[in-house]
């Protein structure tokens, strides 16, 4: 008896996972709990442990995507050593003997499975049995794709198949897609090879997937007119995988150049390679939540400049005290982080939302602080930073950015905050204007420290200047309030005694 294993809820609002890896091959034998493979959201990495102990039966290839709830594979019952090789040159007369099918009378009729909850059709990507075949129960007789997805169809019964869809036809969700002449027994070897072509391949082979491309594979060797026969396969059974018809378009390209022919190299030298990288998961969600910003925001950034020598004033008189008291450093994050929490709630529609028709105001203040992780930019949240003092602060910086950066962060660590801030002066930046997190209303963007002349009482002297940007929406944020929420900041960060006063 097998068990099936489907994609698990990951969060509430993830609808849908990618195979990022399988860690198991298929037919491996594995244990209760061991990890098979790795499930990426768009929020981050999850990896599937084993719900039994046996073998595996994988169903979702890596790339595919599953909606939750989705069959991603299947676990026999056995172990490694049950199944054992089979001799195929030993004499027929050793093998047991074949009892005749018997024909029942019974015709059953397969229909399209259920794929998935918002699949309402699919298409027959190719048929791996003929007209006629005969099929013992679970065999796989054909590949259905859908607009997610690749699924394999098993056969409901022993008998004889009757194709009732083509390759290529679209079908809804129950219609009838073959019937299958049900028969009792197996055949024997003269009765099972209705055509020589295909007993010869399975003979040889030991599978029917032997020169035989897969959906995508085929339809690279359809547009350039490359026969699979001319194509040798190196996937499971011998399948053409879609890297196999690359290299074989790659191969007639060259072979199109006629014979005498000298072709001129181009008139540049150096590496001109090429490397190409699918879109992670993460960041195809980052790439679309920032469109939608752009698109369905009233965004507009106001500017102003921050005098920073009173606050590394601070910092270089008392941060070896803070550290040695605290074990932590005493950073530039948490002036910001407090400078804006008694901005926001002198000005609360900076700390607010639209939801709908209504505008959403928080007494609180939830600060996401943007961290660079090598698979993508992150928010974690700040819980009511507006109650914690400096060095509650700086921990909890260290503890989310460090839970970033090796993708250990929660869906509840990176959801829910009311204002951002983000740091592009650690890598250099002079000046920019953020883009919103949605759903909140305002970033607040820190560059990078330079000094610059600057007039004080009618006097030029050198101060390490820093800009800021705040970029806000205009729907919900006027002038006003952007840029005296702005102009407060500075105040507060060029007085520093000021955050601690809450003057």
């Amino acid at each position: 008896m097998s068990l099936s294993m489907k994609v698990p809820a990951v969060g509430e609002s993830i609808a849908e996972v990618t195979v990022a890896t399988w860690l198991k091959k298929d037919g491996d034998h594995v244990s209760l709990d061991e990890v098979l493979c790795e499930l990426e959201s768009e929020k981050a990495t999850f990896e599937l442990p084993a719900e039994k102990a046996g073998i595996l039966r994988i169903r979702a290839q890596e790339g595919d995507v599953l909606e939750i709830g989705a069959v991603i594979c299947e676990i026999e019952e056995g172990d490694a050593t049950s199944e054992q090789p089979v001799d195929k040159t030993a004499d027929s007369k050793a093998m047991p003997p074949v009892t005749a099918p018997v024909t029942t009378g019974e015709v059953r009729e397969m229909i399209v499975p259920a794929v998935g909850e918002s699949i309402t059709e699919v298409s027959i990507s190719s048929w791996l049995k003929n007209e006629g075949d005969f099929v013992a129960l679970d065999d796989i007789i054909a590949e259905v794709e859908s607009e997610k997805a690749t699924f394999e169809l098993p056969a409901e019964a022993n008998g004889i198949l009757r194709q009732v869809a083509k390759e290529g036809d679209v079908l809804e969700i129950g219609a009838v897609i073959c019937r299958i002449e049900v028969m009792d027994g197996q055949p024997a070897p003269a009765e099972a090879a209705h055509t020589p072509a295909t007993s010869a391949a399975e003979a040889e082979t030991g599978s029917y997937a032997s020169g035989h491309p897969s959906p995508a594979a085929g339809k690279i060797l359809s547009e350039k007119n490359i026969s699979p026969a001319a194509v040798k396969g190196t996937g499971v059974g011998g399948r053409i995988t879609k890297e196999d018809a690359l290299r074989a378009e790659k191969k007639a390209e060259v072979q199109k150049q006629a014979p005498g022919v000298s072709v001129q190299p181009p008139a540049v030298s150096g590496n001109r390679q090429e490397t190409r990288k699918k879109l992670s998961n993460l960041r195809k969600t980052i790439a679309k939540r920032l469109v939608s910003v752009k698109n369905d925001t009233a965004m507009l950034t106001t500017f102003n400049e921050v005098n920073m020598k009173p606050i590394m004033d601070v910092r270089k008189k008392y941060k070896e005290l803070f550290k040695d008291k605290y074990e932590v450093g005493l950073g530039f994050m948490s002036f910001f982080t407090k400078a804006c929490c008694q901005a926001l709630q002198e000005w609360p529609a900076v700390n607010a939302m639209i939801d709908n028709d209504e505008v959403v105001y928080r007494d609180f203040c939830d600060v996401s602080i943007a961290v660079s992780t090598p698979r993508g930019l992150v928010v974690p949240v700040i819980r009511n930073a507006e109650s914690m003092d400096f060095k509650d602060i700086e921990k909890e910086i260290i503890h989310l950015a460090t839970k970033a950066r090796d993708g250990k962060l929660t869906i509840d660590e990176m959801t829910g905050g009311t204002f951002t801030i983000t740091n592009g002066g650690v890598f250099g930046s002079m000046l920019s204007t953020p883009i919103i997190n949605a759903p909140q209303s305002a970033i607040l963007g820190m560059h990078n420290i330079v000094e610059r002349p600057v007039v004080e009482n009618g006097e030029v002297v050198v101060r390490p200047i820093m800009y800021l940007a705040l970029s806000y929406d205009h729907r919900i944020i006027d002038g006003r309030e952007s840029v005296s929420f702005l102009v407060r900041v500075k105040q507060l960060l060029e007085d520093p005694a000021r955050l601690l006063l809450g003057v």
